[in-house]
This record gives C-alpha cells, sequence and structure tokens, in this order.
C-alpha cells in the first residue's frame, strides 16, 4: 500500500510539474506502481496474505468466545491466561 501511495503523490507531483520531481523521467515516477505490483505478486504467491487474513479471523473468534464466556461468567484466569501468549 505504501507504494501505491507514494506512486500517486509522485504521479500527481509530476502531472502538475511541481518541485523537483518535475525533471524526473516518467519511468522514475513510475517506479513505485511496479514495485507494489511486485508485492503483491510475491504476497499472493507466498500465502502472506492468507495467513494475516486466518490470523485476524482466529483473534476476533477468541475475542467473540472470551465475549461470550464472560458474559456467562465462566471466563477464569486460565482461559485469559492461554490467550496472551
Amino acid at each position: 500500500m505504501l507504494f501505491l501511495l507514494i506512486g500517486v503523490l509522485g504521479a500527481v507531483l509530476k502531472y502538475l510539474e511541481v518541485g523537483f520531481i518535475a525533471q524526473w523521467s516518467w519511468w522514475i515516477v513510475l517506479i513505485p506502481f511496479a514495485l507494489a505490483v511486485a508485492w503483491w505478486a510475491y504476497a499472493d504467491a507466498s500465502g502472506y496474505t492468507k495467513r494475516r487474513v486466518i490470523e485476524k479471523e482466529n483473534l476476533r473468534k477468541q475475542n467473540r468466545i472470551d465475549r461470550q464466556r464472560s458474559a456467562l461468567g465462566m471466563l477464569n484466569s486460565r482461559s485469559s491466561q492461554k490467550r496472551r501468549k
């Protein structure tokens, strides 16, 4: 996402001819977009994005279970210690 933001900012500054970026070649300004594509390809191929989604889902699931146990008065110190690890 950072590469994409840098690319958009660079393209806007180049288009509006602001500062020293106006003197750069378009190829240099567009490099962050290529880096963003390369990162997304790597992240998808390596499973990085899928692992992040699964971790987020597991955390939401555990929080929901803890809230339900707490509402029922079943949350004890052992279950909260297990979650902290």
